[in-house]
Order: structure tokens, then C-alpha cells, then sequence
């Protein structure tokens, strides 16, 4: 098949290009050239989503049997992209996320389950927001209708994550010592490798499936403790878990999700974050690979790609705990 993947060169688009290429598809990259190189065997077109000139220029001559969108954050560029995009391809993918529906984190979600309100003729530049993502799949489907397939992914990790939620925890394993464990070790997670999520969304896209999956991990995949012990064990260090509950975590002033990465408090907002329902997908075939798997090949990926030259964030929030703040929290545990 010929696939036109808008992004391609980070993570997920990566994944999907090198997942693509082989399976023996001719693919063909559209990003800018900025975040990250293009893997050899693709045709790599630079230019910007945002500019009708760039986007002309793309589709000038040309068709796809497919388009794979990981890459859209707005919901009038996605309609732009897809207004341009609908005449020169058959089928389009839209990598949206569990951000979209309106009830998550606070209950489970499926593919029934309602998304947020935004519109999908929202101006562009908005402000990064869970509730975007929600306008991005009404643009496509605006222009797209029933050749759309919509992926709401849920928490992804794996070699080259950019937000660095496992790397982080894997540096901090990887320093030793006693380390600050956040709430219950037996709470589940879900967590899925963009390998494995790639792999499933072109099963999907060479089966021609349409309509919407919650793609992400079973809900009783793996546990926090579970994910925090594969840390360990990857970088072989003499990390020691001290465990500290929700309250005590809280009360210290230590914020869920990002000082801590992946941690979600046991609180009604909070209550759905690792339960959506992702049997759509496990029934349609999707696999996931050992989450042991998935620590190591990244932890492998860290020591090739060496020191970042920047801090993991999430957006503006960097990750991660300070180390003083780490220490008194276990201090104050061990008196």
C-alpha cells in the first residue's frame, strides 16, 4: 500500500513508519523536519500542516491508499489537512487519545462514551487541552465520514517517548538507593507500547477497518509495583521501593501524575484513569508485548541515546520529583 503518515519521525509516527516500511509499504513522511530525523526508505516531505502553500504542495499530483495522522493537536488544522487530503486518499487514520472523552479520568470509558464538546471549527492556536482532541476527530469526521478509523490511544511508553513518564523512572532507578514509591503497588496500570499500537492501527488500516477503538492495554495487564520492579531490575540497580500512601503523599504536597510520573491517587476525579475499555481492540487483534519487554528495550535505547539535553516535561510541567523533596518525604517515613 502507498501511506502518507503525517508526523513519522517521533515515537508513535516513527513507530508506525518503521512498523510500515516493514510490512513492505511505500510510505511517504509530512512534518517539519524539526523534532526528529526521517527514517531511511521513506519519501520525507517538509513542510508545515498549518500552511495551505505546504499542504498544496503535498497533495499537488498525488494519492494514497491510506493517511495516518499522529500529529493533530488542533481541530482546524486537522480539517485543513483533511479538506485538502479527502480527494487524493481512501481511508483516513486519526490518532486521537482517552483525552477526548469527557467523563475521563473520573469513570471508565469505551467507544460509546461521550467527548468533550469542542467544536470542529474551533479557531486555531488554541491553548493545549484534553477537550481539543475531541474537535480534531469532529474535523475529520466532518470531511471524512465512514472512511475514518479513530485510535483513542491511552498511556503510551516505549523506545524515543519524548515526555519521558518511563524514562524518568528509569533514571531514577538506574541513580539507586531508596526510592519514593507513590500509593498502592497493587493498583493495575495500562500501559502499551507504541510498537505494539502501531502494529494493531495498520492491521486496522490494511483490513480497511473503520469507526473507533479505545486502544490502549487490559486494565488488569500490570500493576504500579509490577512496572516499578521491571524499572529496576532493567537498569540493575540497588533501588529499594519505599512505598508512601495517597494521603501521605498528598499531604506532603507532592503532586499525582507529574512529580511522581504515572501516579494517580485513589480520588473520584482520578478514579477511571487506568480502567478504560479497551476489549474492542483485544477482540479486533490487538497484542501486546511483555511490559518487561517494553522497560528494557527503552532503558537499552536511553544508554545508545545518552544523556537528553533537555529535562522530561509534560508540556510545560517538568517531570519529576526534586531530590530533596524525594528525601525528606523518606525521612519523615523512616522516623
Amino acid at each position: 500500500m502507498k501511506i502518507l503518515i503525517l508526523g513519522g519521525s517521533q515515537f508513535l509516527g516513527r513507530a508506525y513508519v518503521s512498523q510500515a516500511l516493514a510490512r513492505g509499504h511505500e510510505v511517504t513522511t509530512f512534518n517539519r523536519g524539526i523534532s526528529g530525523a526521517d527514517l531511511p526508505g521513506v519519501e520525507a516531505v517538509h513542510g508545515d500542516r498549518t500552511d495551505p502553500a505546504d499542504l498544496a504542495r503535498l497533495v499537488a499530483g498525488r494519492h494514497w491508499d491510506a493517511v495516518v495522522d499522529t500529529a493533530g493537536q488542533q481541530p482546524h488544522d486537522v480539517a485543513r489537512s483533511a479538506r485538502l487530503l479527502r480527494d487524493h486518499t481512501d481511508h483516513y487514520t486519526f490518532v486521537s487519545s482517552v483525552h477526548a472523552f469527557a467523563d475521563w479520568p473520573a469513570a471508565v470509558v469505551d467507544e460509546s462514551s461521550p467527548t468533550h464538546p469542542c467544536p470542529a471549527d474551533t479557531p486555531p492556536d488554541q491553548p493545549p487541552g484534553n477537550a481539543l482532541k475531541a474537535g480534531c476527530e469532529r474535523a475529520l469526521l466532518e470531511n471524512f465520514g465512514e472512511r475514518s478509523l479513530i485510535l483513542n490511544c491511552g498511556l503510551l511508553i516505549g523506545p524515543h517517548e519524548p515526555v519521558g513518564r518511563l524514562p524518568w523512572w528509569l533514571e531514577r532507578m538506574a541513580l539507586g538507593g531508596r526510592v519514593l514509591a507513590p500509593g498502592d503497588p497493587g493498583r493495575t496500570v495500562q500501559l502499551i507500547d507504541a510498537r505494539d499500537f502501531a502494529d494493531f492501527g495498520l492491521d486496522l488500516l490494511e483490513r480497511g477497518e473503520t469507526g473507533r477503538y479505545v486502544t490502549t492495554a487490559p486494565a488488569s495487564r500490570t500493576t504500579y509495583g509490577e512496572f516499578l520492579e521491571h524499572c529496576v531490575r532493567a537498569t540493575g540497580s540497588d533501588a529499594e521501593l519505599v512505598w508512601a500512601d495517597d494521603t501521605a503523599l498528598l499531604a506532603a504536597g507532592v503532586q499525582p501524575w507529574v512529580e511522581l510520573p504515572l501516579w494517580a491517587p485513589d480520588l473520584p476525579d482520578w478514579h477511571g484513569t487506568w480502567r478504560p475499555d479497551a476489549s474492542r481492540a483485544a477482540a479486533a487483534g490487538l497484542r501486546n508485548r511483555p511490559l518487561a519487554d517494553t522497560v528494557r528495550d527503552t532503558w537499552t535505547w536511553l544508554q545508545e541515546r545518552g544523556p537528553s539535553t533537555r529535562p522530561w516535561a509534560q508540556g510545560d510541567l517538568p517531570l519529576g520529583i526534586d531530590p530533596e523533596k524525594e528525601r525528606r518525604i523518606l525521612d519523615r517515613d523512616a522516623s
